[in-house]
């Protein structure tokens, strides 16, 4: 989440703010077993999606508040590890 939220940071640069990084990464970050097992298409998997952003732009623009300034324990976040 930190990475995004430093890609976020060149937005005026890319226009990648948080929300496109969301609208790109959730699918792949909170993926869905029900829309992979079911095969939803359309709506519901539309649907599935856009909640799935909205959670993923919540936690980049919370990521202090919900992570704090420390790396996780065990992880190297400053060699390209961690969050």
């Amino acid at each position: 989440m930190r990475h995004l939220l430093r890609m976020a940071a060149h937005s005026s640069q890319t226009n990648m703010h948080a929300r496109n990084l969301a609208i790109v990464w959730a699918p792949n970050l909170l993926r869905s077993k029900d829309i992979e097992a079911s095969g939803f298409n359309g709506t519901a998997a539309f649907m599935e999606v856009r909640v799935q952003s909205i959670v993923v732009e919540f936690i980049l623009t919370h990521v202090e508040q919900l992570f704090g300034d420390a790396p996780l324990q065990g992880t190297s976040y400053g060699a390209g590890g961690g969050l």
